[in-house]
């Protein structure tokens, strides 16, 4: 909440809060499970919010976007990557390494994420 701090005008505050939440989350989920990394930011949302005088609402959504949209940037960011990857390789023998899925995968998140930032 420094940095928040650190920024003159309500507005400018929470365009920082939201632009760290949300990539700071989608970087952080690409390589921590989900629910885990939420469960844990979910009061330092609340702690930074109550500090900075910010509304809760839009940084709620920051993270939630974050998480979500980061899982797609690893095979191991979202369960339904490493569930999908494995039905690939069982059923049709198809082997995908967690680098082939980050080439397609990053370049996704990073779009996604930057189309999130933008709408919140």
């Amino acid at each position: 909440s420094e940095m928040i701090n650190a920024v003159d005008g309500e507005t400018e505050q929470m365009v920082v809060a939201i632009i760290s939440l949300i990539w700071v989350s989608a970087f952080a989920s690409a390589f921590i499970d989900n629910i885990p990394y939420t469960t844990a930011m979910v009061p330092v949302v609340i702690n930074v919010a109550d500090s900075t005088g910010l509304s809760l609402k839009p940084m709620v959504f920051a993270l939630a976007f974050g998480t979500c949209l980061g899982g797609n940037g690893t095979l191991i960011g979202a369960s339904a990557n490493v569930v999908t990857v494995g039905i690939a390789k069982e059923a049709y023998g198809n082997e995908i390494s967690f680098v082939e899925f980050m080439k397609f995968g990053l370049p996704v998140m990073i779009v996604t994420i930057f189309v999130a930032m933008v709408y919140l």
